[in-house]
């Protein structure tokens, strides 16, 4: 069943997002002050390619305030207008019962949109 619903996420727009995030990585990454952010870009781009079977979850790494910084920073910058687009396109989806699970997908990549850093994806 995961693999039916990532079949079609990618066909109604999954693919086209994810060379949107990986077009706006490569951008990011041509700095070097905007590579943290490209790589975190990234991940949000590797998400939207396959999001059935995959969990995000938060590490515990000794990067502590570095990580609190650079979400902060994040967050102003990129982190509310991508939670904004994933949220309203959820709402959006959830108006059918067949929507749904793409909504809660949608749901899943705005948590990830608004602190990327110190959060991983696993696949199940």
């Amino acid at each position: 069943m995961k693999f039916l619903g990532n079949i079609i996420w990618l066909i109604f727009g999954g693919f086209e997002s994810a060379i949107g995030y990986l077009t706006g990585s490569l951008a990011l990454m041509i700095t070097i002050i905007g590579i943290p952010f490209g790589l975190q870009t990234l991940k949000l781009g590797v998400l939207m390619l396959w999001p059935f079977g995959s969990k995000v979850v938060k590490v515990d790494n000794s990067w502590g305030c570095l990580n609190t910084a650079m979400n902060v920073l994040w967050f102003f910058v990129a982190g509310i207008w991508i939670w904004l687009i994933h949220i309203l396109f959820g709402l959006l989806l959830y108006i059918t019962i067949i929507g749904i699970p793409f909504g809660n997908q949608h749901f899943k990549l705005a948590g990830l949109a608004l602190h990327p850093f110190g959060r991983e994806i696993i696949t199940k």
